[in-house]
């Protein structure tokens, strides 16, 4: 211990003197080397990225509701994601979870480097924590895009490098009594997105899917079915893309946020509309192709040229 050293047991100045709300300034200020976008890369060369490092996909979102009878807590956002990452060509994880409450009216999904993006999701939770604490009041919901869009900006070195996290953000504005849905790019730009919108790699799927299934006027479990059956058009070609795991009962993670705050679709909710929508599925196809498995089989063998 050095004869400098406070051993008092009281705070630093830094931690007593006023300064900006912004908790991240703050820790840049401090220690910019817990900032995620400050620590060094693993040495890979730039653009290479990191084979072993685990990768998040895919995640939807979709406004839902009108200015009808249920008033304003009858609109708002579904934010649903998938629970697969995957670390190269094999799968890290079945049950990751990669849409979060940021505050009590936002969420927040995570594409990309799934280490690095989930450090970010709870600094930015803490950001939005530390705001209100300091100025007693929420931060608008345009400013919570932008102060994301901000951290986001501050982890381009991990990004050229391959390790770059694509969020997309939502929530409940206050101000507009409506859901809206914010899209980023690796450069931190922040782009407003209406009706709908979907990242990751399954995300072509996922918002052809929803091109076809979101409509104005949905309600709440209107969009929870749309953004679940989304997920698991994405996931049927999409390999870094999880389905809904029946045998392991792992479901989407859904979230909703309206006027009264963010809430979890229970996972039997989920369940029913899984069934259903294999239900559905099963009952095209037998009507299309017949259910004939061993004629399918003979079919593949005899065309032959495709490689496992």
């Amino acid at each position: 211990m050095t004869g400098s050293a406070d051993t008092s047991g009281r705070l630093p100045d830094a931690f007593l003197r006023p300064g900006s709300s912004s908790f991240v300034d703050f820790l840049a200020a401090h220690s910019p080397d817990l900032l995620p976008g400050r620590r060094p890369a693993s040495g890979s060369p730039a653009g290479a990225g990191d084979p072993l490092a685990p990768h998040a996909t895919t995640i939807v979102a979709l406004t839902f509701g009108t200015d009808g009878a249920d008033g304003e807590a009858g609109r708002g956002v579904v934010m649903a994601g998938d629970r697969r990452a995957t670390m190269g060509n094999l799968i890290a994880s079945r049950e990751m979870e990669k849409v979060f409450a940021a505050d009590a009216y936002s969420a927040v999904g995570i594409a990309g480097s799934a280490g690095i993006a989930v450090e970010l999701v709870r600094l930015f939770q803490l950001e939005l924590e530390h705001y209100e604490k300091i100025e007693g009041s929420l931060l608008s919901l345009d400013g919570k895009a932008n102060r994301l869009s901000t951290m986001i900006r501050q982890n381009l070195p991990l990004a050229m490098q391959g390790l770059a996290v694509v969020p997309l953000f939502g929530g409940y504005d206050l101000d507009r009594r409506a859901g809206r849905i914010f899209s980023y790019d690796v450069t931190g730009g922040r782009y407003e997105e209406h009706d709908y919108h979907s990242v990751g790699s399954g995300s072509v799927f996922a918002r052809g899917a929803l091109k076809k299934l979101w409509r104005p006027g949905l309600d709440a479990d209107g969009a929870i079915a749309t953004a679940v059956e989304a997920l698991y058009d994405a996931a049927d070609d999409d390999s870094a893309t999880g389905g809904p795991d029946t045998v392991r009962q792992v479901w989407p993670v859904v979230v909703t946020v309206t006027a009264g705050g963010v809430q979890h679709a229970p996972d039997d909710q989920l369940a029913e509309m899984v069934e259903a929508i294999v239900a559905e599925r099963r009952t095209a196809h037998v009507a299309a192709h017949g259910d004939r498995p061993a004629a399918r089989r003979r079919t593949g063998r005899e065309q032959g040229g495709a490689h496992a």
